[in-house]
């Protein structure tokens, strides 16, 4: 089974109802919006005529909420991985738009000192290194097949730049990682030989966009 051919798709959250518009983090109670769930379903449908064997998810309740369809239309018990949740953030539960919030209060500026490592929350290397573990607990599980991981955004456009020997401190307005998006990691063994990325949910965004700014016109 050494030269198994192996693949372990990342798949975003949907769209999560957050109508004080903070950072909610690692917070629980952040579930899908009913768009979210749209999302999710998108995503499970793409999905659907895989060889799926194995799903995993973020404990956190968006990450669950999206896994949920993916793993019944394949008959499976998605199963809670912590290595594959958010980030630890100091902003966590605030307002950190540009120009908004915590970043215009003079005593969080030291928080943003290093852009590296980052400075205001956990390493992207430990991020990169958990979030491999879960993959390859994931490989070895679906091991010949297909296996489906639910986090979120910087766990994997982390993941995707540590596999692709990039360096892991990054513009996030740049991520390749929409809502409810799909980074399928495909193995030959435990090597990792290319990266697709898709976006199911691609026209549900659109029309949302489309419509918030005809409400807005």
């Amino acid at each position: 089974m050494t030269g198994s051919k192996t693949i372990v798709h990342l798949l975003r959250h949907g769209e999560v109802y957050n109508p004080e518009g903070i950072l909610y983090g690692r917070l629980s109670g952040y579930g899908l919006s009913d768009l979210g769930h749209e999302m999710a379903i998108a995503a499970a449908e793409n999905l659907a005529g895989r060889d799926i064997v194995h799903v995993g998810h973020s404990p956190l309740l968006r990450a669950e909420q999206t896994a949920e369809p993916v793993a019944a239309s394949h008959r499976l018990d998605p199963v809670g991985d912590a290595n594959l949740l958010e980030p630890t953030n100091v902003f966590e539960g605030q307002r950190v738009s540009v120009g908004d919030g915590a970043l215009r209060q003079p005593k969080y500026w030291w928080h943003m000192r290093d852009p590296f490592t980052p400075s205001w929350g956990e390493a992207y290397i430990s991020v990169a290194r958990r979030m491999i573990n879960a993959v390859e607990t994931a490989r070895r599980a679906a091991r010949g097949s297909e296996a489906v991981l639910v986090s979120h955004q910087l766990p994997i456009w982390t993941t995707r730049r540590f596999l692709e020997r990039k360096r892991l401190w990054h513009d996030p307005r740049k991520r390749q990682c929409g809502l409810a998006s799909i980074t399928s990691l495909h193995f030959e063994g435990p090597t990792v030989t290319h990266i697709d990325y898709t976006e199911p949910a691609a026209a549900l965004v659109l029309k949302s966009e489309t419509a918030k700014r005809a409400k807005g016109a």
